[in-house]
């Protein structure tokens, strides 16, 4: 029997040939999975460079708004182009046409200006970014306002971040944005807030050495302060402290309401040199010099040359000027350099009509102070609370002699002799007794002892122990020294013999009398002690812009 081998049948033959395009395939599928694995890959990786240029297009463009911004460009119609940025240093390139904008003073905005847009420039006391806004406290002089700046269609977000990054504290920016309804406690201005629209760093601020809340912080309220002495050290960020710089403004009022008084009064305003050859009240006082390879001083008073000018028949003359002290007083009302309020003028018969010119100048100052800088003496005592200072009707302020007020003293229990000159202690003591006795912190002292006045002095006719002079007190320290002057030469010289002085060192100054001299009186304010004393102060330096005392050279 042959055998034969089978042969296949179709549906094998079919399976094999299945069975070989299932490998084709997958292998085409291997293939193409490959190739798809590779284009993903290739894809991610694009992405992924994508992303990377893109975000570092955004570093690039916002680092580019951070650059110099072109400020005034003619070609650009005076105005910035961009929505935010830093101007390049402002050198008055422009000053036939400028920029055309017109800046309101943050104390101008209001409820009047609501629904416009302003310009405004101003420092940056305070700025919060918070999600999608920034929020930012402008000062400028007396007035704070809010500000926001918050994401919208016209500000983008890259704006929020380069606030948030670039204005530090105490920058100066100028913004422009719409006024909008507001109530904001924590401002001046609060009934309106600044809607944002364009931002630009004017000057941008260094880390301060200490926060402008801490040097601005009552003494009796708890956190942390800042020392005086660290403060005057960096007085010109001191002084912008609100309470500070309402110091000034009232020391500036004072000086205004002193001109203006003396002015109206027929007062002739003098300017005396400050550089003279010797001392002008005598003593050693001085702070000497090299003139030009001969000795000088610095002047301790215009004493001098306002004598001079009623010899020259002026009459009635004042000077607000520098006066120089060299004494070693390292008090809390001395300094070596003060602005002194000086007046001299021509009497009749009595020097009491220098102390009624007095009364009736500082009465005009005190009532002028409290109708024209209400708002700064708020200011002041919402760091420094004091009460208002006490002081009667112009003409009606208490005078008292000497002799008086060492009888009142000794009444309450304070040893002083008749003769002798009263210290800060005796000074307050009898402030307060007079505050007591006749309810005011303003009155006159008269008669002193002849010898706790300056020589040029003019005895009393009744009992030369005692002269023609005065202090002003306020607050039971004295803020003005006055007198009747000599005026006649032989006079003159027996007094400086007497109080040993060298008549060599005052030649000039007894000449000026020899060609006939009316008898005149005067008296020397100091200023910053004035404003120290109304205010109710602790220390002269803060009324001083920046003070000059034996330890404080700088700044």
């Amino acid at each position: 029997m042959r055998h034969t081998a089978p042969q296949a049948t179709g549906a094998s033959m079919a399976d094999d040939a299945s069975s070989e395009m299932t490998a084709e395939q997958k292998k085409a599928m291997r293939d193409e999975k490959k190739k798809q694995k590779e284009a993903e890959k290739a894809a991610k990786e694009a992405r992924k460079r994508e992303e990377q240029e893109a975000l570092k297009r955004k570093q690039d463009e916002l680092e580019a708004l951070s650059k110099d911004i072109e400020f005034l460009s003619v070609e650009e119609g005076h105005q910035p182009t961009q929505l935010f940025g830093t101007y390049k240093v402002i050198r008055s390139a422009c000053a036939s046409t400028g920029s055309g904008r017109t800046f309101t003073p943050i104390e101008s905005l209001g409820t009047s200006l609501e629904g416009q847009h302003v310009w405004c420039r101003a420092r940056v006391a305070n700025v919060r970014g918070k999600g999608k806004a920034a929020f930012l406290v402008l000062r400028q002089m007396r007035g704070t306002a809010q500000a926001l700046v918050e994401e919208s269609d016209i500000v983008p977000r890259d704006m929020i971040k380069w606030i948030s990054k670039e204005i530090t504290a105490e920058s100066i920016v100028d913004v422009f944005g719409l006024v909008k309804l507001a109530e904001v406690k924590s401002c001046t201005v609060s009934d309106v807030e600044l809607f944002v629209s364009r931002l630009y760093l004017v000057s941008k601020a260094d880390p301060l050495p200490f926060l402008l809340e801490d040097a601005a912080r009552p003494a009796h309220v708890d956190g942390a302060h800042v020392l005086r002495d660290t403060r005057l050290d960096n007085r010109a960020i001191d002084l912008r402290v609100p309470a500070h710089k309402a110091i000034m403004r009232v020391q500036g009022g004072v000086c205004a309401l002193f001109r203006e008084h003396l002015s109206a009064k027929s007062f002739i305003e003098i300017h005396s040199p400050k550089l003279i050859s010797g001392a002008s009240e005598g003593g050693a006082n001085v702070f000497q010099l090299d003139y030009f390879g001969l000795p000088a001083c610095l002047a301790q008073s215009p004493q001098l040359y306002k004598q001079m000018a009623i010899c020259a028949d002026f009459e009635r003359v004042f000077e607000i000027g520098h006066v120089f002290r060299a004494e070693k007083s390292n008090t809390h009302r001395h300094l070596t350099e003060f602005i002194g309020l000086d007046i001299e003028m021509q009497i009749d018969e009595h020097y009491m009509e220098v102390m009624r010119t007095l009364d009736h100048m500082f009465v005009a100052i005190f009532d002028g102070l409290t109708q024209h800088f209400r708002a700064d003496l708020d200011t002041v005592a919402a760091q420094y609370p004091f009460e208002p200072l006490r002081y009667k009707p112009a003409g009606e302020n208490i005078i008292l002699e000497f002799p008086e007020g060492v009888r009142l003293l000794r009444e309450a229990g304070y040893e002083i002799g008749d003769h002798d000159d009263m210290n800060t202690e005796l000074e307050r003591a009898l402030g307060s007794i007079v505050k007591e006795k006749y309810d005011t912190d303003f009155f006159i002292l008269c008669s002193f002892p002849s010898a706790v006045r300056p020589f040029y002095t003019m005895p009393s006719p009744t009992n030369p122990d005692y002269s023609n002079s005065f202090d002003v007190f306020i607050r039971g320290e004295e803020i003005v020294s006055g007198a009747q002057r000599i005026h006649v030469p032989e006079m003159l010289i027996e007094r400086a013999k007497g109080c040993g002085i060298d008549l060599d060192t005052i030649k000039d100054y007894v000449d000026a009398f020899r060609y006939g001299a009316p008898p005149h009186g005067g008296a020397g304010v100091g200023l910053e002690r004035v404003v120290m004393l109304y205010l109710a102060l602790p220390n002269v330096r803060e009324c001083c812009l920046f003070a000059r005392d034996p330890k404080r050279l700088t700044p």
